[in-house]
């Protein structure tokens, strides 16, 4: 009698686990969605708050540089502008088409390899488990919840506390 009442209390145990485990997994699949997809974003953003600083940095080191030497002004502006260099006494090099498409495709690289801005980037399912994307589908999820209620309702209606019998005399 032992050995039964402890094998209907684990069997109880396993089924109401599993049930309780699918019941609030259906019912909670759309807070786990969102919070995958809210980690991703924090990430993203993140991201792109260690970019906007790195180029603070870099701006505030080309700021300190034109203070302390007001001619590079005059150096990098016609570069920087596109303009021809009004100093007729010094030589400019001049860039060739190919060049500048060897430059272009060695910067496009770059730019595929480094994250864009979170403002641009698109979420990518990646972040998120598909076993949650599979679960998130209505049909699938209405399933689930009724399959874990029918394991919970089973658990206690098959392996619930067994009724005592008088004894017969």
């Amino acid at each position: 009698m032992q050995r039964q009442n402890i094998l209907r209390t684990l069997l109880f145990v396993v089924f109401f686990s599993i049930g309780t485990a699918v019941l609030a997994g259906a019912i909670l699949c759309d807070d786990l969605l969102r919070y995958y997809r809210s980690k991703q974003l924090l990430r993203l953003t993140e991201e792109s708050l260690n970019q906007l600083q790195s180029l603070n940095a870099d701006y505030d080191a080309l700021l300190e540089q034109l203070e302390e030497d007001p001619n590079l002004l005059e150096r990098i502006a016609p570069a920087t502008l596109g303009t021809e260099p009004a100093d007729a006494n010094t030589v400019y090099p001049n860039v060739t088409a190919e060049q500048l498409d060897a430059a272009r495709k060695v910067l496009a690289e770059d730019l595929e390899q480094e994250p864009r801005l979170a403002g641009t980037q698109q979420l990518s399912r990646a972040e998120v488990p598909d076993w949650i994307v599979r679960y998130s589908e209505p049909s699938r999820r209405i399933i689930l919840f009724l399959a874990g209620a029918f394991l919970i309702l089973i658990s206690f209606i098959c392996f619930g506390p067994a009724k005592q019998r008088p004894f017969e005399q």
